[in-house]
Order: structure tokens, then C-alpha cells, then sequence
């Protein structure tokens, strides 16, 4: 219902401000510019889709060696330790903790196919725990958190857009996506823990979210002392590097398990035509109100008044123009991806505010939907202190984006 209502806005903002114009200053050309926009805006849409078709196979299909290979079940494995800290409400043993493993590592292997009717299966045994049957619990708040602040390993989607629009080096945003994604994951982790009292001092946490961000940190602290001119390079190149060693090592772990890796890479790859077909629809849908909202003027006149309110704190405003994906972005993956897209349009895919869009897209997820889906499975009518730290942990990942591609590609 909120996109919805999100939808029609686009459109009846971008009407008035349009006729605003041709009444008040005259401007008769604003109304044929509104349906030209509806016009280019829906041929792009479809050409963006048909396009993303290679880059979809390709990945989807090294997806599903990855999933044959078992990799989801080593993740989960390896997630364990900590993760029977974060929820210390669950019981040992309980299957509600094997479906939360699997749900996690699925998301961070970008396999959203699994990830769903995993995370739905975790809040149903979740639910079964629950006093209250209409009230969030701890974990399930824990659970969608973790959810919410997007954490994956490969970003395909975007990595799949960015090629598509022409990037150079489609893959140089990947590095940066990993830090902010992992940055709004601790953030997320943190806030939800101080509301449910949970010990993060513990051995095990201690440990493992320590010994991760001092590698984050060591990573952002080396490249903050490089030459700028040589941080895009060396980034790139570390994540050519990166990316190749997980594919190699998707086939590798296929051999192990004795799958045809072949076939399987086929089966995955067969989906990424319906992917690509399945999203026609959406990216029309936004991308035409988008075209709109942005031919009116609208749009110059909400950045325009958040740049000069930046502007005016003194701070440097040249990540504003990117700031629509990441309003966005909590309430509707689709719109968010159409205001990525519309920001490479118009500004180019390998500009800063380009590559700052992918970024904002890639480091957190849609927290309202995720909630609206997963709590609305088992009923939930009361979500505690669940919206409040969802969104805090995008605030997080988007400032810590905004920080990250600074430091890459300012």
C-alpha cells in the first residue's frame, strides 16, 4: 500500500509542479517534456531488462553451482558460533536456528530465491516461541535486522545494472558495497542489542565482529593512504581478483561434491531470461514515474533544497544527487533500483554520485517490505523496537557509504 501510494505521488507532484510552471512562468514546453519522458523512459526500461540478460545468466548460473555445492550449509556452519549469541532466547537444538543460518547465508551469497521461503520457515518455528502471538519477540526483531541491513558477499544485481549502463569497470563498486553493507550489519547488530540487553562483550562476538572490522578498517585504513589516483586502481584490481577466486572456487567446491557443474551452471542460468523478463514491469512502472518526477523539475527542486541546506552547514554536498536511492531504498527495492538507474542515466554509471547510487542500492535492504512480509507471515501486529532499528541501520550503511565512496572515487 505505502508503494502505492509512493507511486501516484510521483505523478501528481511532478503534474502540479509542471502545471505550476506553464501557468506561472509561462514555460509551454513542460507538458510535451512530461510525455516524452513517459515515452523514453519506458523504452529504456525495456532495453535495461532485455540487456541485463548475459550478466544475469552468468551470475545466476555460478549461483546455483554454489548452492549444489552445498556453500549455504558451510555458511551456516560458520555463522553458528555467533549467531547462538545473538539469539540467546532461542533454545539449543531448536529448528527455528537452522532455518535463521540458512536464511542468513543465502542472502549473502545473493541467493533471494532461497533466502525468502527460508526466512519465512525461521519466523513460522520463531512464532512457536512466541507468548505473545502478536507481538514481536527478541529474535524474530534480531532475525529481521540482520535481514534489513542487506549483508551480502556479491552484489549481482548492480553489478548486472552497472554493466549495463556502460560502466567501465562494472565490478569497482564491489569493495566499497562490501564495507558498507558490513558496516550497517554492526550497526544494525549494536543498536538491537543495547534494546535487548545483549552481551556484546562476550568471547565468541568479541572475536568474530572484532576481528572482521579490524580487517574492515585495516582495508579502508590502507587505502585512505594511498594517492587517490591510485585508490580506484588498486581497488579494481583487488576486486577482479576477489571475484575470480569465488567463481573458481564455486567450481571447485562443485567437483568436491561431485556435481556436473555444467549442468547446474545451465539450470541457474536458465533464470536469468524470466529474471530479466520478470522485471519489465517494475522498471517501467518506476522508471516512467521517475522520468516524469525529474522532467517537471521536481526533482532539481527537492536535491536543490537538500543540497543548499547542506551547503549551509558548511559540508560538502556532492553525494546529494545520489540521496533519492537511499530514501527510497526502505521502502521499495524496485523504486530504489529505478532511482539507481536514473541516477547512471543522467549522470553517468561511472560518476561519483553513478557509483554512490550503487552503493546506497547495495548496502542496506527494504526494511518496510521485509517487515511487512516477514511479520505479516505469523501475524504480528506489534513490532516493538523492530522499525526503529531497522531504520537506524540504514542510516548507518547510507553514511557510511557516503564516507566509503569519498574515500574511493572522490
Amino acid at each position: 500500500m505505502v508503494l502505492n501510494y509512493i507511486w501516484i505521488a510521483f505523478f501528481l507532484i511532478a503534474f502540479v509542479v509542471a502545471l505550476a510552471r506553464l501557468i506561472f512562468l509561462g514555460d509551454i514546453a513542460v507538458f510535451p517534456e512530461l510525455m516524452n519522458s513517459t515515452f523514453d523512459s519506458s523504452k529504456s526500461a525495456f532495453e535495461i531488462s532485455i540487456g541485463l540478460t548475459g550478466m544475469l545468466a552468468l551470475w545466476l548460473g555460478l549461483m546455483k553451482i554454489a548452492e549444489r555445492a552445498g556453500l549455504i550449509n558451510v555458511l551456516a556452519r560458520v555463522l553458528s558460533p555467533v549467531f547462538t549469541k545473538l539469539f540467546p532466547d532461542i533454545p539449543k537444538g531448536h529448528p527455528a536456528m537452522g532455518s535463521i543460518f540458512m536464511n542468513i547465508a543465502s542472502n549473502m551469497l545473493g541467493l533471494d530465491n532461497a533466502a525468502t521461503p527460508l526466512g519465512l520457515k525461521a519466523m513460522q518455528e520463531l512464532q512457536t516461541l512466541n507468548p505473545k502471538k502478536d507481538t514481536a519477540t527478541n529474535p524474530m526483531i534480531m532475525f529481521l535486522v540482520l535481514n534489513t541491513s542487506g549483508l551480502t558477499i556479491i552484489p549481482v544485481s548492480i553489478l548486472s545494472y552497472r554493466a549495463q549502463q556502460g560502466a567501465v569497470q562494472p565490478t569497482d563498486v564491489f569493495l566499497p558495497i562490501l564495507i558498507a553493507t558490513f558496516v550497517a550489519t554492526l550497526g544494525g547488530v549494536i543498536i538491537t542489542s543495547i534494546y535487548q540487553k545483549i552481551n556484546l562483550f562476550n568471547r565468541t562476538l568479541l572475536l568474530t565482529l572484532g576481528g572482521i572490522s579490524l580487517f574492515m578498517a585495516s582495508v579502508v585504513w590502507t587505502f585512505s593512504r594511498m594517492p587517490p589516483a591510485m585508490v580506484n586502481t588498486v581497488s579494481t584490481s583487488v576486486t577482479a581478483v576477489l571475484l575470480m577466486s569465488i567463481i573458481v572456487g564455486f567450481m571447485i567446491a562443485g567437483m568436491r561434491k561431485k556435481i556436473n557443474v555444467y549442468d547446474a551452471f545451465v539450470e541457474g542460468a536458465k533464470e536469468g531470461f524470466t529474471t530479466a523478463v520478470r522485471i519489465i514491469p517494475y522498471l517501467v512502472a518506476f522508471l516512467v514515474a521517475i522520468g516524469v518526477f525529474r522532467a517537471s523539475g521536481a526533482m532539481d527542486a527537492v536535491v536543490g533544497s537538500v543540497r543548499w541546506g547542506v551547503d549551509l552547514l558548511g559540508l560538502n554536498s556532492n553525494w546529494v544527487d545520489a540521496l533519492p536511492t537511499a530514501l527510497m531504498k526502505p521502502l521499495s527495492g524496485s523504486g530504489s533500483r529505478g532511482m539507481m538507474l536514473d541516477t547512471m542515466t543522467h549522470f553517468g554509471a561511472d560518476s561519483f554520485v553513478g557509483r554512490l547510487s550503487c552503493m546506497f542500492q547495495g548496502s542496506t535492504d527494504t526494511t518496510f517490505y521485509i517487515l511487512a512480509v516477514y511479520f505479516g507471515s505469523v501475524s504480528i501486529r506489534y513490532t516493538r523496537h523492530a522499525v526503529i532499528c531497522g531504520l537506524m541501520a540504514d542510516l548507518v550503511g547510507t553514511i557510511a557509504a557516503i564516507l566509503i565512496a569519498d574515500l574511493f572515487f572522490g
